[in-house]
């Protein structure tokens, strides 16, 4: 049975009071985490720009496509490589614009090859931050995580999500757009000229942390939105799955940046919640940052441990209109999941909570998703890299889960 929890607005005031005081000083973060430090910005590019109306045609049709070379050596000799424009929708459920990029391996034919659709975990607010100019300088963090896909014979598809261009209004952790955003990058690599991708590709989801939800979102879309797709699994970790479990853990805490972001997402996502009419002058000005210039490093080294009610003049997380928001956007309610999953979590994990990740697990369970579940032990690690540090422990694991689905293999449930 999953754990009882109290009323959602209940929980919301509960965090404002039980925040902790704790110092201001930054967290410093992981190096696995910082190759953006060292890598130069790129030019302004009308590639991102969006169209001037909403786009036509169907969800995951090709509107603009580049080929360009990755930053990184290794990336340029494993893949052929596309930047894309694609249609897709945003949680209003209209029709927008996204782009992304499509990898498809040199070695092999493609028409045979397997397609992983990769939600990347969070890079941050800013327009430098976007994940296909990260692939082109050669800074995506979780660069080398791709790559053993590549080798292993899968094309990837990545998304940038919704919002990422010269203005930036990116709409992270609003998984009603992350879903469909990983779901047409998919189909937008199927429909590139010149990456020989079959249509009748067998696919699979994967992700970590703001990519495990990005998966999980797409598993759970797909039967009503992409019923044609050939799915064939589910590979998700450190998943944000209740909007409400994560502010409880989030605010005044290393990983506040993070609830802040998640609140410009949604406010991005959604025009009645006007989150800037409810900052005082500090929270305007980190507002305009995030436009700016916050990338995922910053938002743990400049913006960890605030509360969220120094930066307001009322509080959002206790606003009717942003409650039904979070509901709407948190995982497990209802799931069509139709596939094996494999869903993994720290034991101990700063900025993702284990008790939300474990409930849906459960939710899952009941709902007869044939799930598998890891836990691993993260206890000896610091906040923040307890929980970037599944991004190598369960790689392996990972692998071997998309090997198995892609050859038709059984799949084992720990339910």
């Amino acid at each position: 049975m999953l754990h009882k929890k109290p009323p959602k607005r209940a929980r919301l005031a509960l965090a404002l009071l039980a925040a902790a005081s704790v110092g201001t000083a930054g967290l410093l973060i992981p190096d696995a985490m910082t190759p953006e430090a060292t890598a130069g910005d790129l030019p302004p590019d009308d590639f991102y720009t969006p169209p001037g109306s909403a786009p036509t045609g169907k969800p995951g049709d090709v509107i603009d496509s580049r080929e360009v070379e990755p930053g990184t050596p290794t990336a340029r000799k494993l893949a052929k490589t596309w930047q894309v424009k694609y249609v897709s929708k945003d949680a209003n459920g209209k029709p927008v614009a996204l782009t992304g990029t499509v990898m498809v391996p040199r070695e092999g034919d493609p028409a045979k090859a397997p397609i992983v659709g990769w939600g990347p975990g969070t890079q941050g607010p800013a327009f430098r931050c976007t994940p296909s100019r990260m692939i082109a300088k050669g800074a995506l963090y979780e660069q080398w995580v791709v790559n053993k896909m590549l080798k292993a014979g899968y094309a990837v598809a990545i998304p940038d999500y919704q919002g990422y261009h010269a203005k930036p209004k990116t709409t992270y952790m609003t998984g009603k757009s992350l879903g469909p955003a990983l779901i047409d990058a998919v189909r937008a690599a199927q429909k590139l000229r010149g990456s020989g991708l079959s249509a009748d590709a067998k696919v699979a989801f994967r992700g970590y942390s703001q990519g495990g939800g990005a998966a999980m979102w797409a598993g759970e879309f797909k039967a009503d939105y992409a019923p044609e797709m050939n799915l064939t699994g589910i590979v998700a970790g450190g998943v944000p799955a209740d909007m409400v479990d994560m502010a409880l853990n989030l605010n005044g805490q290393p990983g506040s940046g993070f609830l802040f972001y998640g609140l410009v997402g949604l406010d991005n996502a959604y025009a009645e919640l006007d989150l800037a009419s409810a900052m005082n002058d500090k929270g305007k000005a980190l507002l305009a940052d995030y436009a700016d210039k916050v990338c995922a490093v910053e938002l743990i080294n400049n913006y960890g441990n605030q509360n969220i009610n120094n930066l307001t003049t009322k509080n959002p997380l206790a606003d009717e209109k942003w409650v039904a928001r979070y509901t709407e956007n948190s995982l497990g309610s209802d799931t069509k999941i139709k596939v094996p999953v494999f869903q993994y979590h720290a034991t101990k994990d700063a900025l993702v909570p284990p008790g939300q990740a474990e409930r849906l697990q459960q939710s899952y369970c009941e709902q007869g998703v044939k799930l598998s579940w890891k836990a691993y032990d993260t206890g000896k690690y610091k906040p923040v890299h307890d929980h970037l540090r599944l991004i190598q422990a369960a790689d392996d694991a990972g692998m071997e889960y998309l090997a198995a689905r892609f050859a038709g293999k059984p799949a084992d449930s720990t339910c």
